[in-house]
């Protein structure tokens, strides 16, 4: 994954395409410091999760700088996700997230909310990159709090 990163910011640097220059610019940045703090090679899991950490962050940021009245801030920060996007597996529907966290309810033997950690722990090892964990977490308080998951 990282060879592609690698390409589609030449091709990027070819095409004049700033936005997403200095887009992959940071995020291989990212990845670098990351490697040198595990001191080697990351798999894809991780890039991964580094990836949603750094969409993640254009989504908070969007937000704020929609709250002070920055809109074009705010685009600049959306055009950054939707590049990032591009290199995160395809997400999973709503149904299918209801099903895996329905069988991991049961899995588990959540009979509450206070077991909500240990369905999420279950629903993420499962869904691995293709279901944000505000949607997972969303998706388990539900279902643990109307007990709609027999």
């Amino acid at each position: 994954m990282q060879d592609e990163l690698k390409e589609d910011l030449k091709n990027a640097q070819l095409e004049k395409n700033e936005v997403k220059v200095s887009t992959l610019r940071l995020l291989l940045s990212e990845i670098h410091n990351v490697e040198i703090k595990k001191n080697g090679q990351l798999s894809d899991d991780d890039l991964i999760s580094i990836i949603q950490r750094e969409v993640k962050k254009r989504k908070e940021a969007i937000s704020a700088f929609r709250q002070g009245g920055r809109e074009d801030q705010a685009q600049k920060e959306e055009a950054e996700a939707k590049i990032l996007e591009n290199y995160l597996p395809a997400q999973i529907s709503d149904e299918e997230l209801t099903e895996i966290v329905e069988g991991s309810i049961k899995e588990v033997g959540a009979t509450g909310i206070s077991d909500m950690g240990k369905v999420i722990g279950a629903v993420m090892s499962k869904v691995s990159g293709r279901a944000d964990g505000g949607r997972v977490s969303q998706t388990v308080r539900e279902k643990l709090m109307t007990n709609t998951y027999d």
